[in-house]
């Protein structure tokens, strides 16, 4: 009885070691999910922010073009 239960916890601990490696690669690939989500957003914004000076920019130049005039 003593021989099966021994092999029963060694089972255990070599379960619970194989579930934290996944339980981390797991991890990881939401953590890189994330990662590019959060970079795609600041691309995002970044290019509306661009597109938003580039207009105020060139109402700029107009209104300085007609009050040159």
């Amino acid at each position: 009885m003593k021989k099966l239960l021994f092999v029963f916890a060694i089972a255990t601990s070599f379960v619970a070691c194989n579930n934290a490696t996944e339980t981390e690669a797991t991890v990881d690939s939401t953590a890189a999910a994330v990662s590019a989500t959060a970079d795609s957003a600041t691309a995002a914004v970044s290019a509306i922010a661009d597109s938003a000076t580039a207009k105020i920019d060139s109402v700029a130049a107009q209104a300085d073009s007609a009050i040159k005039k």
